[in-house]
């Protein structure tokens, strides 16, 4: 269940994120309102997971790779945003580190 909220704390970061993005700087003030609810909601479900047991460590280097991944094929998506192979690489490489912590913790 920890995973789960997890996955919806980094979904919301991410809608954050994008929003915004998608707010121009803040200039288009529509988009206040969904981006402090989506930042409150990724750090309370966060909270919760932390709260659930799930080291910290793990937790937000999870946080930190998924949400550098999926703001990055969001942005490509929604704003035309540049992906590059080299970027892709560099997400892999995040990825790889986060699971090299997973499985050092989960040997101890």
């Amino acid at each position: 269940m920890t995973w789960l909220i997890l996955a919806g704390a980094i979904l919301a970061e991410v809608t954050a994120t994008l929003s915004l993005r998608a707010s121009e700087g803040l200039r288009k003030k529509a988009w206040i309102a969904p981006i402090a609810i989506s930042y409150a909601a990724a750090f309370g479900l966060l909270t919760v997971a932390l709260a659930a047991g799930m080291p910290v460590g793990i937790a937000y280097g999870i946080w930190a790779a998924s949400g550098v991944a999926l703001t990055a094929v969001g942005a490509r998506l929604f704003f035309k945003d540049p992906l590059t192979r080299r970027m892709g690489a560099g997400i892999l490489l995040i990825a790889v580190g986060v699971l090299i912590i997973e499985l050092g913790v989960a040997t101890h």
